[in-house]
């Protein structure tokens, strides 16, 4: 399954403006929030950015949705803290 990753906000400056993301075995249904874990599992950067105590939301091809909706291949994925500057 192949993911557009994009940050924003805070989460931009660590980790960039975004990524192309292969996610090989995704479970099943693949979730927007078991995206978010998995990629905090890759440690290091994500881990922090990521993290679940982190307040962080999430927009599922240019639609804002809550973690439990399903993500398709092909799909653009961003997340950013819940409040960003214009």
């Amino acid at each position: 399954m192949r993911i557009q990753l994009r940050y924003f906000a805070s989460l931009r400056e660590a980790l960039g403006a975004g990524e192309t993301f292969e996610w090989a075995d995704p479970p099943q249904p693949p979730t927007l929030g078991a995206l978010r874990d998995h990629l905090a599992a890759r440690g290091g950067r994500h881990a922090q950015a990521l993290a679940r105590p982190r307040a962080l939301r999430c927009a599922l091809d240019q639609t804002m949705r809550d973690e439990s909706t399903p993500v398709h291949d092909g799909a653009e994925v961003a997340f950013f803290p819940p409040v960003t500057g214009g």
